[in-house]
């Protein structure tokens, strides 16, 4: 008879001798290391106010005991604690612990997985199963209210964001789209108003989170005035965006110094669709040979051949094209490095891609402010994964003023004529 080989698997939250006793003995070393760690800040607390003494010359600080033991929700499961007790005679200084606060119920990587796992699609009725397959039977507290304060949570999170000053701050590039979702708003007008911008050390932030109507030129004037009001005081070199005209009127009113780049990914959406599918595969390829090109010179050549090949047949599409024409070149005024980065709007596109995937598991109509918090929250969990801008180095030779043509310094190609 062959042997079967076929192993088992059995959820976290199904009692196994095998995998209680592995787990068993890792929330017993976790343990452990916690009261170890404790122990020793009461320590250190204690050795720093050892020389304070009471008026009958008793030592003031001294221990007094355990709080009662409380259990903390970690990934390894429930772990029960007790956080010793710091008593001073003179009642003026308090003992707190920085490793175990006071109300701490569950750990740090518990509280981002949560709004993870509900920005992701699980909805609040299906938490405590989703949580109790992650952290086992004994998961607790993880009713849809406890995910209804979250969302509360967020909202306070994102309102303080909001008002943060920009003072220090300056960014060379800037990235923005309007980004519309397919759920009901409380007025169907409104989209989400995005800025992202890249610092002088090349690291890209999130900047801005609005809602506005119809990406108009009100709208995107009232964002860009806030950004100056909390102090972004320096213009931008350079804005990438879509051909939305909304934008592009407000920009030169509140920074009148940034020029325009425009988002060849949505431009050649935008050519394609005038275009019958038999002619857009080649026509794509075309467009491709002029963003792609290694200098302005050939980028107008290509774009020439475009117009020469289409603009009798389809008219519409070649207009599309052309009435953006110096914009859509204005990257190889920068450093060739960034041109990956700054001839597409892509940094938002990718990451909202993701926003777009929630919101689809969401139904029925969803108040401005729940969006706004949603989309702030799931954003600022992509920013940590966003890439450093290529050539970053390049970013101080852009801020003092350094002209480059087709990616390259002019000075360096004068050096090398």
């Amino acid at each position: 008879m062959k042997q079967d080989n076929v192993i088992g698997l059995k959820s976290p939250g199904v009692p196994s001798a095998a995998t209680d006793a592995l787990t068993d003995l890792l929330r017993d070393g976790a343990r452990q290391m916690l009261a170890a760690a404790i122990e020793a800040e009461v320590q250190e607390f204690l050795a720093r106010h050892q020389g304070l003494q009471d008026e009958q010359g008793r030592q003031r600080l001294v221990r007094n005991g355990y709080l009662p033991q409380r259990t903390i929700q970690t990934g390894l499961g429930d772990i029960e604690v007790k956080a010793p007790r710091v008593r001073d005679r003179a009642k003026q200084i308090r003992f707190s612990s920085a490793i175990l606060p006071p109300y701490l119920r569950r750990t740090k990587t518990i509280e981002e997985l949560l709004p993870w796992l509900y920005l992701k699609g699980i909805s609040t009725g299906d938490f405590s199963e989703a949580m109790t397959s992650l952290l086992g039977r004994d998961a607790s507290g993880l009713s849809p209210s406890t995910i209804s304060r979250l969302k509360d949570s967020w909202k306070d999170e994102h309102g303080r964001w909001c008002k943060r000053s920009l003072a220090n701050k300056h960014y060379v590039y800037l990235w923005v789209d309007g980004v519309h979702f397919g759920v009901r708003l409380e007025d169907a007008s409104q989209c989400m108003l995005v800025v992202i911008g890249a610092t002088a050390e090349g690291k890209k932030e999130l900047v801005a989170i609005g809602d506005g109507y119809r990406e108009s030129e009100a709208s995107w004037k009232e964002v860009l005035l806030d950004l100056k009001a909390r102090g972004l005081k320096v213009d931008p070199k350079l804005a990438i965006g879509d051909g939305a005209l909304g934008f592009w009127k407000a920009l030169p009113q509140v920074f009148g110094h940034t020029r325009g780049q425009r988002c060849w990914v949505h431009k050649t959406a935008n050519v394609l669709n005038k275009l019958p599918k038999s002619q857009q595969p080649k026509a794509k390829a075309a467009l491709q040979d002029i963003w792609m090109a290694a200098s302005r010179e050939d980028a107008h050549r290509a774009f020439d051949s475009f117009i020469v090949n289409y603009e009798a047949k389809y008219p519409k599409a070649v207009q599309t094209l052309v009435k953006d024409r110096d914009a859509m070149l204005a990257f190889y005024d920068f450093p060739a490095e960034h041109w990956v980065h700054i001839r597409t709007s892509n940094p938002i596109e990718s990451t909202f891609a993701t926003v777009r995937l929630r919101t689809a598991k969401t139904r029925g109509c969803v108040s401005r402010q729940s969006m706004l918090a949603m989309v702030f929250m799931l954003a600022k969990s992509a920013e940590r994964g966003w890439r450093k801008l290529k050539g970053a180095q390049r970013l101080a030779e852009v801020i003092a003023g350094v002209e480059f043509k087709d990616g390259v310094p002019e000075d360096a190609k004068k050096i090398a004529a």
